[in-house]
This record gives structure tokens, sequence and C-alpha cells, in this order.
């Protein structure tokens, strides 16, 4: 059984960095690819960022070099820092998780992943 909580949503002005976790319990990090996607209001869901067990990652191309996906698999954590934040980053982002081994591990496929957190809030304005 697998459970991702994100938490460090929150609001910001344009320009400002914030810093999302992903604390996962289970065997989360025996998955073989976790990443993040995001809903903002009115808008379809879109993946973010994604890695690998090894580090890989894999990144959407709006994020331009802002965003930094990385993990901590002592702490059983992912984190992405977002920085130099944009209006339009403003929307719900959520962590998932994807267990299925034969498959490459890449941000266009996000959404798709089963397992999936709550959710937490970024805000910027």
């Amino acid at each position: 059984h697998v459970q991702l909580v994100e938490s460090g949503g929150g609001s910001v002005r344009p320009g400002e960095t914030l810093r999302l976790s992903c604390t996962a319990s289970g065997d989360s990090f025996s998955a073989n690819c976790m990443g993040w996607f995001r809903q903002a209001p009115g808008k379809e869901r879109e993946g973010v960022a994604a890695i690998d067990p090894d580090g890989g990652t894999s990144y959407a191309d709006f994020v331009k070099g802002r965003f930094t996906i990385s993990q901590d698999k002592f702490k059983n954590t992912m984190y992405l820092q977002l920085n130099n934040l944009e209006d339009d980053d403003t929307a719900v982002y959520y962590c998932a998780a994807e267990y299925v081994w034969d498959k490459p591990c890449l941000v266009t496929r996000v959404l798709g992943f089963d397992f999936r957190g709550q959710g937490t809030q970024v805000t910027v304005s």
C-alpha cells in the first residue's frame, strides 16, 4: 500500500520561489518512476517533471529550467524546487508514482500513474 503526501505549497509573488515535498510511505521508493503534475483552475492537468530511481529526470517544456525535481531516498521524499514563479504557475500540484517496470520514466506519462497524493496549492499573484 502506497501513500503520497504533498506539502510546501503557498502564496507567493511573481519571481519568488517555493519547494514542494512529497513524502511517501509503503514501498514507494521501489517505484519505477515518480513525478509531479499540476492542475490550474479551468485547465487540464499537465505533467511537470519526473524522476527515476537513478536520478534521471524529465521535464515539461514550460518549465524552461525554472523547476528542479530531486529525491532523498533515505527520507522517502521527493522534491520540486520552483524558482522564478509566474502567475501561470498557479495550480494544485500533485505527486504521483508508478510501479510498472517496463515503461520509460518520462514526464509525458506522469498523468497515467496509479498512485497520487491529495495535492498542494501554489498561488502566484
